[in-house]
């Protein structure tokens, strides 16, 4: 909910700016917004790597739980920052103008990527549930990478227009 949040802030923050003709504050709300969301999923990753068993412990006791979510945090913890990643900057775009491309490139890397490995890991090659967050977390880090280079790619020309 914090990148959410974040992203939210970030959108209005860069609307504002753009809609005020200031392309430097746009940008610089929007990189604001980004680091912000950035740190607080590395902050909550690290959490998630540090101390697994006793996040896992506040659920349950058996150990084979125990066993498989402390390794299914470690991979939760690059699936944080990627998901906040994407998060943070798909209301960056919006503040832009941009709606279309995070939809689309959501949809592509979650249903043309993420979940055809999911199902192939976890069911054909028999990963199990490794296997189906290997490939979500595969389908949030192209989201998260593409939204990136998207937002580097859109707010540089931003501010060159403005030059």
């Amino acid at each position: 909910m914090i990148p959410l949040g974040v992203g939210s802030a970030g959108a209005v923050r860069v609307g504002h700016a753009v809609g005020a003709g200031d392309p430097r504050r746009a940008a610089a709300s929007g990189w604001t917004a980004i680091l912000i969301g950035a740190a607080f999923m590395l902050a909550s990753g690290a959490l998630f790597v540090a101390v697994p068993r006793t996040l896992i412990g506040w659920f349950s006791t058996d150990p084979a739980v125990l066993n498989v979510g402390a390794s299914l945090l470690v991979l939760a913890a690059i699936f944080q920052l990627f998901d906040g990643i994407q998060g943070v900057i798909t209301g960056t775009l919006r503040g832009l103008g941009d709606t279309r491309t995070p939809m689309l490139v959501n949809l592509a890397a979650h249903w043309l990527l993420g979940l055809p490995v999911s199902y192939i890991l976890c069911f054909i090659v028999g990963w199990g549930v490794w296997g189906l967050w290997v490939g979500l977390s595969l389908g949030l880090i192209v989201t998260g990478a593409i939204l990136f280079w998207v937002w580097m790619v859109r707010i540089k020309k931003h501010v060159e227009r403005a030059l």
